[in-house]
């Protein structure tokens, strides 16, 4: 089990999995991500962050399947690594009250990532012999609006678009980790060519960003 991992556990579980089954040749894993963001909501709260959590957030279960068969179908994970924030716990979270979770939204969020963005995407597609001009598809969580929107230009600076993460926030929401893994099923529903790459990312409480690189 994986918890208290929020946004970022449905990435995180894929890194674990990756890893299990990279020691487990043979084996099949199924990543089961169920979430209930809404039983946090605190009816005597006023505060912006409650309103904010209230306004993006939504329920949602996902399952992943993964395998270290021979004949295994599907996308490869290349690489996975996760990043942590310093002297950040106070970004992204809960407390824990009388009444419940409370959470913890910094409104600092999308500029903290956008200042430690490049350090996070680079050398990470750089350890494992690509780069961004090599991804053509971004599977990132959609935290929230402002998030998207931050994380949208930093990309698009780059000739990249999260048109799919977008989607996805205005269908379902964000429904925590479970949320990136529906981003992933629009990726795996498209005929991509063989030898493309995709780059999943997320970030949740630490504050931390994870990350897989993965090849069709």
């Amino acid at each position: 089990p994986v918890t208290e991992m929020g946004c970022a556990a449905g990435v995180s579980g894929l890194i674990y999995a990756h890893n299990f089954l990279k020691s487990n040749p043979g084996k099949r894993i199924a990543l089961v991500s169920v979430e209930s963001p809404t039983a946090t909501f605190q009816l005597k709260d006023y505060s912006m962050a409650n309103m904010v959590s209230a306004a993006i957030f939504g329920d949602g279960a996902a399952c992943v399947l993964l395998s270290s068969e021979e004949n295994a179908i599907g996308p490869k994970i290349i690489g996975e690594e996760m990043y942590h924030f310093h002297n950040a716990t106070q970004m992204m979270g809960f407390d824990l009250t009388n009444h419940g979770l409370k959470m913890i939204l910094d409104p600092a969020v999308p500029e903290t990532i956008a200042d430690h963005f490049a350090e996070i995407v680079h050398p990470f597609l750089g350890k494992y012999g690509s780069s961004i001009q090599k991804v053509d598809h971004l599977v990132f969580h959609p935290g929230g609006r402002k998030i998207v929107q931050t994380v949208e230009a930093l990309f698009g600076a780059l000739g990249k678009n999260i048109d799919d993460t977008r989607e996805v926030l205005r269908l379902y929401g964000n429904m925590s980790s479970a949320t990136v893994l529906y981003v992933l099923e629009r990726f795996m529903d498209k005929k991509i060519p063989e030898g493309e790459q995709g780059l999943i990312l997320s970030f949740g409480p630490g504050f931390s960003a994870q990350r897989v690189l993965i090849e069709w």
